[in-house]
């Protein structure tokens, strides 16, 4: 392990127990939101006709859709990796950035718009609850 590692694993507060309610209610939201954008990487991998109507309708061409598919699952399993987790949790908030951007590029309803918003936040929240390293840098 290098210094830096090191330095930050020691640093951190161990002393503090973690609430067992928190580390659950961490663990819950980030199973929701794993569950749905895996399901969603799924669909994408397999593509059916819907998948493929919806993202030509969006604007991409049908030949991305596996590409976005494997980005999806690996930034998901990323993100549910505790050693990975914040750096899935980036890489998904990227993603689902690009969800809004697309959204509103096509004059989406607002929900369309929301709705990626809104599971990037109920993401980061449930990393934030579930890892104390997290709660280190942000504080």
């Amino acid at each position: 392990m290098n210094a830096i590692a090191q330095n930050f694993t020691t640093d951190l507060p161990h002393h503090q127990p973690m609430s067992g309610t928190r580390i659950w209610i961490g663990r819950i939201l980030s199973g929701i939101v794993s569950a749905f954008l895996l399901f969603d990487g799924a669909m994408k991998l397999f593509k059916p006709a819907f998948v493929v109507k919806a993202t030509v309708e969006l604007g991409y061409p049908e030949s991305a859709i596996i590409g976005i598919g494997v980005v999806l699952v690996l930034s998901t399993l990323l993100y549910l990796i505790p050693r990975t987790a914040i750096f899935g949790a980036v890489l998904l908030s990227a993603y689902l950035g690009g969800a809004v951007a697309t959204h509103v590029r096509v004059s989406a309803p607002l929900f369309n718009i929301l709705f990626p918003a809104i599971f990037g936040c109920v993401l980061w929240v449930g990393l934030y609850l579930r890892d104390r390293r997290l709660r280190v840098i942000l504080s």
